[in-house]
């Protein structure tokens, strides 16, 4: 179903571009605007590569690299002079594009934050990562929940980035908030592969959902980032996938949201995002809809606790060479808000 990668787009066909985006080394500002210039380069080579593309997505960590450096002087804001790059370079090729940003953030650690950005160059989707790949990286947790919006062709879309693609609950939040296409942007390296792929397609089978799903690229000479750029149809199976592991390649595929709506609508057997919520439907009316699980009901409540929760070792960023944090998720903010 991937029309030659889009080159065959359908009425009803959203062709997506991932870019393996080539792992920089940003350790000053004028890195980062040369690395701006760069991914703005290559917003204009995914328009010249495909015409019939709807959106391209670059990878979570595009403008600043993998060295997890918090250093204010190379991160980035909402309103800065990389998103409004970002923003014309989009207008300037009619083409919607996902980015990735280092936040400042006044009240702590910078925020990991991805945008989608619509081809008239504006800020649609503006999400902060909700799971930190701990204890590596340094990112304040997000707390702007996850958004869905109408994207290219009206297609309902989220964005998750890297780590947070690995809870199923992640991906289910985002069906279960109508995305028909789920977005996730990585950094991952070469160990994590094989988890990157099974993820990508059980979330998109356990939520009759498309997930379109890439990484950093190539080598910065420390870290060597895996690309493996994957489009994943709603069924689970894999429509495209750059295994080549080569930089700066750009995986692309149509998709067909209206065929997600169909399987949702139509699909019984294996209909897993309805029959979560409707258990046992044909033996009584309607399916139970309680919450038998003790793990939600335990983190709603504020109480969530493994039975092996005092035998973790790994509690904070220590091993990885940052200081223990004292602060409590969210206290400055109270206090600036106080």
């Amino acid at each position: 179903m991937s029309a030659l990668g889009g080159l065959n787009k359908t009425p009803n066909g959203v062709v997506i571009g991932l870019v393996q985006l080539q792992l920089p080394v940003v350790e000053t500002p004028a890195d980062l605007a040369a690395q701006t210039d760069k991914v703005v380069a290559m917003v204009a080579k995914a328009r010249r590569n495909m015409a019939t593309m709807d959106l391209v997505v670059f990878p979570e960590y595009a403008l600043h690299g993998l060295s997890m450096d918090t250093n204010p002087e190379i991160m980035c804001s909402i309103d800065g002079p990389e998103v409004a790059a970002l923003k014309q370079a989009c207008k300037d090729n009619a083409i919607w594009g996902c980015f990735s940003i280092m936040e400042h953030n006044p009240s702590g650690m910078p925020y990991n934050s991805g945008i989608v950005i619509d081809d008239q160059g504006e800020m649609q989707l503006y999400y902060r990562k909700l799971h930190p790949w701990v204890p590596v990286e340094p990112w304040e947790p997000g707390d702007l929940g996850i958004p869905v919006i109408d994207g290219p062709k009206g297609a309902k879309l989220a964005l998750i980035i890297c780590h947070d693609g690995m809870f199923p609950e992640m991906a289910r939040e985002c069906a279960y908030k109508g995305a028909e296409i789920m977005l996730r942007t990585a950094g991952y390296t070469a160990p994590i592969r094989d988890s990157w792929r099974f993820t990508n397609q059980a979330n998109a089978f356990q939520n009759l959902m498309v997930t379109a799903n890439v990484c950093m690229c190539g080598s910065d000479g420390t870290f060597d980032s895996m690309g493996e750029g994957m489009i994943v149809n709603f069924d689970g199976t894999v429509i495209a996938h750059g295994t080549t592991g080569r930089a700066d390649e750009i995986i692309t595929a149509e998709v067909r949201p209206d065929l997600v709506r169909e399987a949702r609508k139509y699909w019984s057997v294996e209909n897993n995002i309805y029959q979560f919520g409707h258990r046992g439907y044909v033996a009584v009316k309607g399916g139970a809809g309680d919450c038998p699980y003790t793990f939600m009901q335990d983190m709603v409540a504020g109480q969530y606790k493994l039975p092996w929760e005092d035998e973790v070792v790994h509690t904070d960023g220590t091993s990885c060479g940052f200081p223990k944090p004292d602060r409590l998720y969210g206290e400055k903010a109270r206090e600036a808000a106080e």
